[in-house]
């Protein structure tokens, strides 16, 4: 339960709203307890009335009597009706005030949450899976608003509804009170015995409900894959265990809550029969009257529900406990990439990498060992070797996606763990190896890399520059709907080279100092992968850039070239002395070179 005062500061935010709900439940329960007593004086003096009648019935004025009689009850009757009315609209102000702030407070919580999301770096979101965080914005926040919405009404409403129909019973017999209550206890010891299996059992559930929504998104996402390899069949039946894992632990939270419920039932019925027996011997000793045996039972009915509801409620309670627990572990998370708050008074694009290493936490992998180079401001590097070589390390270094173990990456002279990131990003583009594309528009694709200081009207002729340079105008052009067509989930109606000259637009859009491109042609044709780079020569003569690539096409034209091989700087140099060293470089030229003979598209 101690996960549940997270949500104090919601409360608090919220305090008047939920002062005026409390208001509106004490004056409706107050309203509720009035009938009771109505109907306790409408059976007495009837009682009395009766009795009258019965006496001077063979009087002339008897038939005046009865229709005196009758008014009377009328009279009851409609104040019955008219407690009724108030109550339930009191009751209607309460569930707007309080329920209405379960939604307030399920907006802020997800809004925190998903804030949080954005700000957890890049190794977070390298060991999370998608699913479950999903769940936790979705499926664990729609609990906790159950607890903060009806559990916290129904609670305040059985409060003060106890506390009203307590006092009103005590004035009219203590006696009788203690025994119509007197399963109470009971009643309490079942709730604490039940609450912890309830929890254990909720959390079980949210488990398994997470592991399902995990299965669910990466089947969607990986649903070519699993086409291709004829796995729909053993798709199904994975999902057919976990979903029936999810409906056993959900069976047996539900068999804990269909024996819970009854028992209550039970107690309280108990106390109806109590109330009976009890006061039926006290009205034939005089004590009470017929009225007040109605009275009580009408008490008794009051609490039915609000105390069978608690069951329900100390269910809602453990489960939203349960799954504030996981959002609170996940708030708690801190992002390992800190931001600076230093920046270059005059931002050239000067970078500097001096014994950098880098090993990746949870697999060992030593990626980057012991590398230094310089890049000064507009002046371009490649970047070339081996798959796992560690060129897309490099690459995450720079964007600060992950902090080297030693050594140090230096911007204009400062160290870039001091820097602003927010500003030093907004100075870059790049271009991921995996290509990402929302599913949205071309145009809002590469208009997604736009600062919020351009106009609307600008966007468009933006855009086109950008795909232009990234000669990929003329394919959008060719489309049915242009710039405005729509290319699916993570960009699905797209070939994977257009797919990557839209990245490559959307970082261009950008106009920024320091250009980062991951191996981000190795999808296109030679042709048009050297339209591409005669596109962007005097682009990025005024830029500092990083040029990955496995192609010695993509990186033969760049006066600096990096290789390397097993996170080592193997070789250094430009294109011809490299050739001359006769080492993997050449190696590498050798072997697309023959790959061009052969017919293949890999032409250097």
């Amino acid at each position: 339960m101690k996960s549940l005062l997270y949500l104090n500061k919601y409360f608090y935010k919220y305090r008047f709203r939920l002062g005026l709900g409390v208001l509106f439940v004490t004056v409706s329960n107050f309203f509720g307890i009035v009938p009771a007593q109505l109907i306790r004086l409408a059976l007495d003096q009837s009682a009395d009335l009766i009795s009258y009648y019965d006496e001077l019935s063979w009087f002339s004025y008897s038939s005046e009597f009865r229709k005196l009689i009758s008014i009377n009850l009328l009279i009851f009757v409609g104040l019955v009706l008219l407690m009724a009315l108030l109550k339930g609209f009191f009751m209607f102000l309460m569930r707007q005030t309080i329920i209405i702030v379960s939604r307030f407070i399920e907006y802020d919580l997800k809004n925190e949450i998903y804030e949080h999301y954005q700000n957890l770096d890049y190794t977070f979101y390298s060991t999370s899976r998608t699913g479950d965080l999903m769940n936790r914005i979705s499926e664990d926040v729609s609990r906790v608003r159950m607890y903060v919405g009806p559990a916290l009404m129904y609670t305040v409403n059985l409060v003060v509804m106890f506390i009203l129909v307590l006092t009103a019973m005590l004035r009219v017999n203590p006696e009788l009170t203690m025994y119509t209550l007197l399963p109470l206890p009971v009643l309490s010891f079942v709730i604490y015995f039940v609450q912890e299996i309830i929890n254990k059992k909720s959390e079980r559930v949210q488990a398994k409900l997470s592991d399902l929504s995990t299965h669910v998104q990466e089947s969607l996402s990986g649903i070519r894959v699993i086409k291709s390899f004829i796995r729909e069949h053993g798709n199904i039946d994975d999902f057919t265990r976990l979903s029936g894992e999810y409906r056993g632990r959900s069976l047996d939270l539900v068999r804990v809550n269909a024996l819970f419920i009854p028992s209550l039932m039970l107690l309280i019925g108990l106390s109806t029969l109590f109330t009976i027996y009890i006061g039926g011997r006290f009205v034939i000793d005089g004590t009470l009257t017929i009225g007040n045996i109605a009275e009580f039972i009408i008490y008794i009915n009051m609490l039915m529900w609000p105390v069978a509801a608690l069951g329900w409620v100390v269910s809602l309670v453990q489960r939203a406990a349960a799954s504030q627990e996981r959002i609170n572990e996940f708030l708690h998370t801190r992002p390992r990439i800190d931001s600076g708050v230093r920046f270059p008074e005059n931002f050239k694009g000067e970078i500097e990498f001096r014994n950098v290493s880098y090993t990746y936490p949870h697999s060992g992998i030593n990626a980057i060992r012991d590398v230094s180079f310089k890049i000064r401001p507009g002046e371009s590097i490649a970047v070339t070797g081996k798959t796992g070589s560690g060129k897309s390390t490099l690459a995450s270094l720079l964007l600060r996606q992950i902090d080297p173990e030693s050594g140090q990456i230096l911007v204009d002279g400062i160290d870039l763990k001091e820097i602003d990131l927010t500003r030093y990003r907004n100075l870059l583009g790049y271009v991921p190896q995996d290509v990402f594309l929302f599913s949205d528009t071309i145009q809002n694709n590469i208009s997604f890399g736009l600062a919020g200081n351009v106009s609307e009207t600008q966007i468009p002729d933006l855009v086109i520059d950008a795909a232009r340079k990234a000669v990929i105008h003329d394919n959008i052009k060719g489309f049915p709907s242009g710039y405005e067509t729509r290319v699916g989930e993570r960009g699905i109606t797209l070939s994977g080279g257009q797919k990557q000259r839209i990245s490559i637009a959307r970082a261009l859009i950008r106009d920024p100092m320091v250009l980062v491109f991951d191996d981000c042609l190795s999808a296109v044709d030679t042709r048009t992968e050297s339209m591409i780079l005669d596109n962007l020569h005097s682009y990025i003569k005024e830029r500092s850039v990083i040029m990955i690539g496995n192609r010695i096409s993509t990186v033969k034209s760049i006066s600096q070239i990096i290789v390397l091989d097993d996170g080592f700087i193997a070789e250094q140099g430009d294109h011809d002395e490299l050739l001359a060293l006769g080492g993997q470089y050449a190696e590498l030229y050798e072997m697309q070179l023959s790959d061009r003979e052969g017919g293949s598209n890999l032409t250097p």
